[in-house]
């Protein structure tokens, strides 16, 4: 462990994980950053985690954060509670994860992509573009395939909630209607489901474009 490195009480790191080095970043000028780990994490053997550069000035790991072995998670990144990151997973430089997150073993996710809350990445998959909250995507091609419904009922979402999600669902990925249609629609008729809200709100922030 190295550098202005943070951790949470609770956090066990295994042997020949590498905490809190210099950004793999060619732009990186020494200029000063740090690390923040949360509460109660674990990263397994050989995972790597890196200062941020002078974008953010910080790399920051949420708390109950899984890494199993050789997982990357580069400069700048933003990782929520609760997540998971696979064995050999790989986050690029500012990349966003949001809370209960899964990455799956091998799959890479491309800089500066957000994924939404709740949402499933499996293995192998190369995400490019955004994720939407509570989705699930799967490989070859890499593509959304449905909601997470396995991770949403393990996490207590209700039934009523689940169908206000499955409605979303639709409205943006088989409705054939463009993203700026799909939030209208989604505004107009579940605008006041505070989960529905989370990916209306997600949308229009996204700066990369939706994963399809």
């Amino acid at each position: 462990m190295e550098g202005d490195t943070t951790v949470g009480a609770g956090t066990r790191i295994f042997s020949h994980a590498v905490i809190g080095t210099v950004p793999q970043d060619i732009k990186f000028g020494g200029e000063e950053s740090r690390l923040v780990i949360g509460e109660s994490c674990t990263f397994r053997e050989f995972v790597t985690v890196n200062r941020g550069t002078k974008d953010r000035r910080e790399t920051v790991v949420g708390s109950n954060v899984l890494a199993m072995a050789y997982s990357h998670i580069a400069h700048d990144c933003v990782v929520g509670d609760n997540c998971i990151l696979s064995n050999a997973a790989t986050l690029a430089g500012h990349v966003e994860l949001g809370e209960y997150v899964v990455v799956g073993g091998l799959a890479a996710v491309r800089q500066f992509c957000r994924v939404g809350d709740h949402a499933f990445i499996g293995g192998l998959c190369g995400i490019s573009k955004d994720v939407m909250p509570y989705v699930s995507v799967g490989f070859d091609p890499t593509r959304v395939v449905g909601l997470n419904t396995v991770g949403l009922q393990r996490r207590g979402f209700d039934e009523k909630t689940r169908e206000y999600l499955k409605k979303a669902y639709s409205i943006v990925f088989r409705q054939e209607l463009n993203t700026s249609q799909a939030v209208e629609k989604l505004e107009a008729e579940l605008g006041d489901v505070p989960e529905v809200r989370k990916v209306i709100d997600f949308i229009k922030t996204s700066e990369r474009g939706l994963l399809k």
